[in-house]
């Protein structure tokens, strides 16, 4: 069981999904950059407050976040995001999957446009499963360990992170150290103030 659902945040901010009291919606960057982001999100995850995922889309000016699992909608298609335009790389610790990293991203000239699953570890797994049109897409992963002390969910992994953590590891390989440094330190900022209202600091 996740630390979030034995809590419930009362009057959370609709951005940053803390109490209004812990708003941090001035502190989100705006970063324009030519990787694209595309947040693949579980609906459940839509009405977690402790989702950081959606931090990621409001920081990066190119991205954008596609919803699965809806009821009463059809399987979510993809297809469309498999353009010339991009290198289309889908970020999940697969067996298969390469470690994201800058000489991997030099391989070509083309911009990368990262497709990340969000979602607790079950729901993530399965885009990769239930999404035949991503077969050939090639898999990236991170395996930096997470020796964090304090997180926002219990991590049940080595490797486990949040996914703004991800993405901030993510983009420094592809961007550089400068902008995954200021999406860590959101990220940081969100774990601080969600552990302040549990009221764990």
């Amino acid at each position: 069981m996740t630390l979030d659902r034995k809590r419930k945040t009362k009057d959370p901010c609709h951005e940053c999904g803390l109490h209004k009291s812990l708003c941090l919606c001035h502190l989100i960057p705006t970063l324009d950059l030519k990787t694209k982001l595309v947040l693949v999100i579980h609906h459940r995850e839509l009405k977690r407050t402790s989702n950081t995922g959606r931090l990621a889309l409001k920081s990066l000016k190119n991205s954008e976040m596609r919803v699965r699992g809806e009821k009463g909608k059809g399987p979510l298609d993809l297809s469309d995001l498999l353009t010339p335009n991009y290198r289309t790389l889908l970020f999940f610790p697969s067996d298969e999957a390469r470690e994201l990293t800058p000489n991997l991203v030099n391989e070509s000239s083309l911009p990368i446009q990262l497709i990340v699953p969000d979602g607790n570890w079950r729901q993530a797994s399965k885009v990769s499963l239930r999404h035949p049109e991503l077969k050939n897409v090639e898999r990236v992963k991170i395996s930096t360990p997470n020796t964090a002390d304090k997180h926002i969910r219990a991590e049940h992994f080595e490797e486990g992170m949040s996914t703004l953590q991800a993405i901030a590891h993510a983009f420094a390989a592809i961007e550089g150290f400068d902008v995954g440094q200021k999406l860590n330190s959101l990220y940081q900022e969100k774990l601080t103030r969600t552990l302040r209202a549990r009221g764990q600091l």
